[in-house]
């Protein structure tokens, strides 16, 4: 391909990233000649030639020869044969997938070299240390006794690769990492540029369509992979870089980090809000494959122990709660104990790993003679052997790898990831009202028989794997107690003896915008229902409340709802410091900014004061499970600096910052909301707005992309957007290169309060709304006006078009007039430049799916236009890096 001429800023980008892609991309283009011909090579440059001049008339302000150059690009196009445009499409997609691969290697090579730098202190270690000079060294132990992070695996179909494709990327990337072996010689080199041919002859011929929608299993199949490939390791590595930055020269020799803080928890498998597919039996087989799973890494990580701890009791004599631990174990299952013992003599530590790993594997196999019961029986054997390694003088082996295993069991458990049930409010009273009166009540949506299924399905998967294996059950669409009351009611319908029921930590999910501004009512409420007050006695008083981002969103646009969020969160708060409960908000955010994407570490900071006190949980989905958790270097960095700003969000000071800004800027605040709301409803409350919606974006045919095992809608049409999901709402959006859901309403909200002085002090010195203006920001970089207005024109409602794209320059002209900038993301030159660099490519890619797009609303050839449709879909994701 065509090669785009440098700009100033492009000497910023590492020249690594530009050598790995000019290689990439010189031997794409030799698999493009060997399949097409040098004709397919030379359409695929030509449009990319056209798409960079309009780029560049764009960038340097010249509009309308950006529009000349575009309107030849569509010409172009329109003249390619129906084949010809599928191989073009096709091989733009291919160019982003290794142009990503690219990027996230320069960022492992990063943080690698940031990692190695004499003197370096991890972020996690920077942000303890800054509580503890503030608060003392005692309180800043007790909150780091206490943090957690949990993050949230989803199903939402918002990743639009298909697996084969992740996989062929992935093998690429292996071997662009091993070219930066100093050691590789010509032939060794030459050698991996033909495995590299041939993985992206692999890729290129690797159907980009899915056939069919993926069940859940393969999504819980789908997920393990990532948590076995990387969290595995990642959760180790994170826990020592901590505990070796603040032991410095007794690193390795104690354990400052005494538990493992992250638990992750999964909806996969387990989410069955608007999910037909996701029935109690998947749900008992994903428990059922995740156990499997985590005993696995465990018997592995046991016998290793087992197997090199060869500590002699002569130089480190056993403790006496470890020489009682052996006996136990001996009489437990004396003919195992012989073997084990046998080839250890005068090693108890080595012979009690040995049943340990027995054990581990018993469990695995469900052997209930050896098995352990729970997962704290082996953190107790595991702790016991701790103990006596340091009273025998070996405090090294205590906190090496037994302290990684250790670690691992606390994060894990016998389940790998939590089990959170979901479903929605209106599923649960239309099966009670079915089963008080079935002959008045119809059989509801979903069998009021599988709803008190998955009770039953929790008690089984808590008896086999332990309660905290699947305990929470989400109710989407909280609108009072009386949805919360219903979880508890059905239950006991499932089970009949209230002594058989399951744990339940019930969590209502406030979505809309008035069910935010009423969540505290409906938690009064929700508290003095009998079996909530008597799990708060269990438990601790702790707490769950779930805000949507994506709802609410929908409901009001976004700088209102971002606001609202705002004010839920601090009334949430309040109100759980006046009822003494220990509250975790968990923030179901998506991958789009329009739906609480961006930079999580940013967003804990945002946070009202003792909003996150420790604890954070969020819901991580589609290609964002990828971006942070693909590569395990990258997700020991994303966990870092998440658990920092955790940590951070801990300082008083920080802390009364954001109140004392919360508080100065709440007129301003109320200006933005008010105007900001006025203006996204005048939009889509606009007569036929649904409709129109529908023809000027490819919203209906993102449904049909099989993504997920989720429809995309509940069950109406696209006349009602209430009904609509979230996700293709915000991927319909961005795929018209406007990314509308991410900022409409601002330009208004800044005219009105005027003020552009307060609005700039506003944004240095509040934290939320810093971030609602970066994040709106790089959304408004990632757009395209030329090409958006040609989306547009197809509903035929010039009205409409102008209201938004007055709405659109005017919040550009707001967001660099608050950062004093000449042009967006001017102060990220780098970042920019970037975009820049990707944005032909993906303007090639929305030419030709405005050419698929014309012919569907016309009529004309709709089965070959509905595949050039998917295909564009596809690679304008794998372009812009996000969909829902």
């Amino acid at each position: 391909m065509v090669e785009q001429a440098a700009s100033p800023q492009a000497e910023q980008i590492e020249s690594k990233v530009l050598s790995d892609l000019a290689l990439l991309n010189s031997l794409l283009d030799q698999i493009v000649v060997e399949y097409g011909g040098t004709g397919l090579l030379s359409d695929v440059d030509h449009l990319l030639a056209l798409a960079q001049r309009a780029t560049a008339s764009t960038v340097n302000g010249a509009g309308d020869a950006a529009t000349k150059w575009t309107d030849e690009a569509v010409a172009y196009v329109a003249g390619l044969e129906q084949e010809r445009a599928e191989h073009v499409a096709h091989a733009f997609t291919c160019y982003f997938h290794i142009a990503n691969l690219c990027e996230e290697r320069e960022r492992v090579r990063l943080i690698r070299r940031n990692a190695e730098q004499a003197g370096h202190v991890g972020t996690m270690a920077k942000a303890y240390l800054g509580l503890e000079a503030e608060v003392g060294s005692e309180r800043a132990r007790a909150e780091l006794a206490g943090i957690e992070f949990r993050p949230v695996f989803t199903a939402h179909p918002t990743e639009a690769r298909r697996r084969s494709v992740f996989e062929a990327v992935r093998a690429i990337s292996e071997l662009l990492d091993a070219r930066d072996d100093a050691r590789l010689g010509p032939r060794s080199l030459e050698r991996n540029r033909t495995a590299m041919l041939a993985a992206l002859d692999r890729l290129w011929r690797t159907a980009p369509l899915r056939d069919a929608a993926p069940s859940p299993l393969d999504e819980v199949r789908s997920a393990l992979t990532v948590v076995e490939q990387t969290f595995v390791s990642a959760l180790p590595e994170v826990y020592r870089r901590f505990d070796d930055d603040l032991s410095g020269a007794n690193a390795g020799t104690e354990a400052t980090l005494k538990h493992g803080f992250v638990r992750l928890g999964t909806w996969i498998g387990g989410d069955r809000d608007g999910n037909p597919y996701v029935t109690a039996r998947v749900t008992r087989d994903a428990a059922q494959r995740a156990h499997q799973s985590i005993l696995s890494v465990l018997e592995d990580k046991a016998r290793h122990l087992a197997r090199t701890l060869t500590v002699d009791d002569s130089f480190t004599p056993p403790s006496g709660p470890l020489r009682a631990l052996w006996a136990r174990q001996r009489t437990l299952a004396p003919e195992v104990a012989e073997g084990v013992a046998a080839t250890r003599a005068g090693q108890t530590h080595r012979r009690v790993l040995g049943m340990v790993a027995r054990r581990v594997a018993a469990t695995s196999q469900a052997d209930a003679h050896l098995a352990y019961r729970t997962p704290e029986e082996l953190l107790e054997d595991l702790l016991t052997v701790q103990e006596s390694l340091v009273a025998g003088g070996d405090p090294r082996a205590a906190y090496g790898e037994l302290q990684d295993f250790i670690w691992l069991v606390q994060s894990f458990g016998f389940h790998l990831a939590e089990m959170e049930i979901r479903q929605h409010s209106s599923v649960h009273a239309k099966a009670l009202l079915h089963l008080a009166d079935p002959r008045h009540h119809p059989v509801p949506p979903v069998a009021a028989e599988e709803v008190l299924e998955v009770f039953r399905t929790m008690a089984m998967v808590q008896a086999r794997y332990g309660v905290d294996a699947c305990r929470r059950y989400i109710v989407s669409f909280t609108k009072s107690a009386a949805d919360i009351a219903a979880v508890h009611e059905l239950a006991l319908w499932a089970v009949g003896d209230p002594e058989a029921l399951p744990v339940l930590d019930v969590i209502p999910l406030f979505e809309t915008h008035e069910d935010l501004l009423g969540a505290t009512q409906t938690l009064e409420q929700m508290i003095q229902l009998v079996p909530v007050r008597k799990r708060l006695e269990a438990n601790g008083r702790r707490l769950e409340v779930m805000l949507g981002y994506s709802d609410s969103a929908k409901d009001v646009g976004p700088v209102a709802a971002t606001l609202a969020l705002y004010q839920a969160q601090a009334a949430i708060t309040q109100w759980a410091r006046d009822n003494d409960i220990v509250l975790t908000l968990f923030h179901g955010r998506g991958g789009a900014l329009g739906r609480g994407g961006g930079p999580a570490e940013r967003a804990i900071l945002a946070q009202p004061p003792h909003s996150v006190d420790g604890r954070f949980k969020l819901t991580e989905q589609g290609e964002v499970i990828n971006a942070r958790y693909g590569d395990p270097e990258i997700a020991v960095r994303h966990l870092e600096h998440v658990t920092s700003a955790i940590l951070r969000a801990q300082i008083p000071s920080l802390q009364q910052q954001v109140a004392d800004a919360a508080e100065r800027f709440a007129p301003v605040a109320s200006v933005l909301d008010e105007a900001s709301r006025a203006e996204f409803l005048g939009l889509v409350h606009a007569e036929g707005f649904a409709q129109w919606f529908a023809k000027v974006t490819p919203q209906e045919e993102v449904g049909h992309l099989e993504l997920g095992s989720r429809p995309a809608r509940r069950g109406l049409h696209v006349e009602s957007l209430e009904d609509l999901r979230a996700i293709p709402w915000n991927f319909a959006w961005s795929q018209a290169r406007l990314n509308l859901t991410a900022w409409y309403g601002l330009g208004a909200a800044i005219e009105a309060v005027g003020d552009m002085d307060e609005l700039r002090e506003a944004y240095r010195s509040w934290p939320l709304l810093r971030a609602l203006i970066d994040n709106i920001e790089m959304s408004l970089a990632k757009a395209d006006a030329e090409l958006a207005r040609r989306y547009l024109a197809l509903g035929e409602r010039p009205e409409l078009t102008e209201r938004i794209m007055a709405e659109y320059e005017r919040t550009v002209r707001g967001v660099m007039a608050i950062k004093e900038e000449d042009c967006l993301l001017g102060r990220s030159a780098i970042l920019r430049r970037a975009i820049e660099m990707r944005h032909p490519y993906i303007s090639a890619l929305s030419i030709l799916q405005l050419r698929a797009l014309t012919q569907l609303r016309g009529g004309a050839d709709t089965q070959a236009a509905a595949r050039l449709m998917s295909l564009t879909l596809k690679g304008v994701a794998a372009g812009l890096q996000n969909t829902g």
